[in-house]
């Protein structure tokens, strides 16, 4: 996979990891420079979700090489981790009890000593995080009362407030509206081409943040199927090979690439 330039922010090196006696990733090998936006596509199964938690260094058991700035991810304490890389899960941890700036003040944890309370400069993180992603007016809410939507930009938030400058992000806009969807595309955009972030998103959303990803790993059983830009990825012999289904290519979508959608059976 193409670097944008200098040394890799995120690489892999014939990576494999087995769970229960199953292999889960099998020989992966990925490099992901610096500003670089990179989606990871694949059936369910494929194996996407673990690669994200490898990369964040909360898979302990893996064979092959992993490293963070041109480092072994085994080789960061956490806290220290914590301030380079921030890890969005899917959107089903439970954090109604908070409100929204205490949740994202917890973003500050690898800062922070035990039981030490915020800085000014811990504060101005959060105030910042909660600017760039445009819910100031959440803070005083609770977490518990936010839509889908909102609450996904809380969780950015708070790995915003992290400091680091690689976002990993497991199904962003699953689940979402239509409406909330492109305010999350919209904004991982900015971050990425202005703020300058290190994006790396699993995601099944292929006409939305695919297309606007720099390059794609597509993942089957493991493997690495496809590694490229979108325009090479939208095309209907390399889309069946990746998820076992015929697609329809249409004219219309983001950035001149075609709107894919699945064929009907029959069509």
């Amino acid at each position: 996979m193409a670097v944008t330039g200098g040394r890799p922010r995120l690489a892999t090196h014939g990576l494999r990891v087995s769970l229960g006696g199953t292999g889960v990733l099998n020989g992966v090998d990925l490099e992901v420079g610096a500003g670089e936006l990179l989606a990871i596509i694949g059936p369910n199964g494929a194996g996407k979700s673990t690669l994200l938690r490898t990369l964040d260094g909360l898979q302990p058991s893996y064979a092959g090489g992993v490293e963070v700035d041109g480092r072994p991810v085994g080789g960061y304490r956490r806290r220290e981790l914590a301030r380079v890389v921030s890890f969005v899960p899917q959107n089903d941890v439970p954090a109604d009890d908070y409100t929204v700036r205490a949740f994202v003040e917890m973003g500050r944890y690898p800062h922070l000593a035990a039981w030490s309370a915020l800085t000014a400069e811990d504060r101005r993180a959060v105030d910042e995080a909660l600017e760039l992603t445009e819910i100031e007016h959440l803070t005083a809410r609770s977490m518990k009362t936010l839509s889908g939507g909102e609450r996904q930009r809380v969780w950015i938030a708070a790995a915003l407030a992290q400091g680091g400058t690689i976002l990993l992000l497991d199904e962003p806009t699953s689940f979402l509206d239509y409406r909330h969807q492109v305010q999350i595309l919209d904004l991982l955009g900015r971050l990425h081409a202005e703020g300058g972030y290190t994006v790396v998103a699993v995601t099944h959303d292929l006409n939305g943040l695919v297309a606007d990803a720099d390059s794609v790993l597509g993942l089957v059983d493991g493997r690495v199927e496809f590694s490229g830009p979108p325009a090479a990825l939208f095309d209907g012999a390399v889309l069946a090979r990746i998820f076992g289904s015929d697609f329809v290519l249409v004219a219309g979508g983001r950035h001149g690439l075609p709107l894919v959608m699945p064929a009907r059976v029959g069509s």
